[in-house]
């Protein structure tokens, strides 16, 4: 089963083809450019790059946040143009879990930190069993880093754009407990989207379209702007 995955939820966009379990392509940039303007291009490179045309996609698969409100946006709107288009399969999946994914079989804690703004980020802390089985530990949030820190008992493993701008605070407050994956793994990869949704795909557990919505955990500038006082 060949699947083209998408993640935009962070300045760094990545997508990927994946063919089972072998990695046929994968492109990532971390650019402050807009993932209007580059991710269908990129994606046409890929494909093209690959031999593949997009008729030999089996089924798409692209990551729902939280992250950034536009590039959430932009990933679900290019992914449900490409599903509806061909008639495929099409599975969402969460943003954070995919980027633990970088950090299976670590026998440490998983802390993804993504920054959200406002002094806050998006986090959830999860752990990995003997099989390499993710499992939450915390659920996913939007809050201020210290909230998360003073629940975390032991030793952890950060990563993400957020454990970078926190870096310092983290250390403060864990000291020797603060672990930081390195620069390789370190940011989301479509490729780990994929090997998320290639499960589900293969079940025939698709998303019905209209279901695919993005994961913001908080409301927008505009919903809080226009809200009801």
């Amino acid at each position: 089963m060949k699947i083209l995955s998408v993640d935009t939820s962070t300045m760094m966009g990545s997508i990927a083809l994946i063919e089972d379990d072998r990695v046929i392509s994968e492109f990532s940039l971390n650019l402050p450019d807009t993932h209007g303007q580059r991710l269908l291009p990129m994606i046409d490179q890929l494909l093209g790059s690959s031999h593949c045309p997009i008729e030999d996609i089996d089924g798409f698969t692209v990551a729902l946040g939280p992250g950034s409100f536009t590039g959430l946006r932009i990933a679900l709107s290019s992914v449900k143009g490409l599903a509806m288009a061909s008639g495929k399969p099409v599975v969402g999946v969460s943003t954070l879990e995919a980027l633990a994914l970088n950090l299976q079989f670590s026998r440490y804690l998983v802390c993804p930190f993504l920054d959200a703004r406002k002094g806050e980020v998006y986090t959830a802390l999860f752990q990995f069993d003997q099989e390499g089985n993710l499992i939450k530990i915390i659920d996913e949030m939007v809050t201020p880093p210290e909230i998360i820190l003073a629940e975390i008992k032991q030793t952890a493993v950060f990563l993400g754009d957020g454990a970078e701008i926190y870096r310092d605070l983290i250390r403060e407050r864990l000291g020797k407990m603060a672990l930081f994956a390195p620069m390789n793994l370190r940011y989301p990869r479509a490729v780990n989207v994929a090997r998320l949704a290639l499960p589900r795909l293969k079940r025939g557990e698709a998303m019905e379209i209209d279901s695919l919505i993005p994961t913001y955990l908080r409301r927008s500038e505009a919903e809080l702007k226009f809200s009801p006082k």
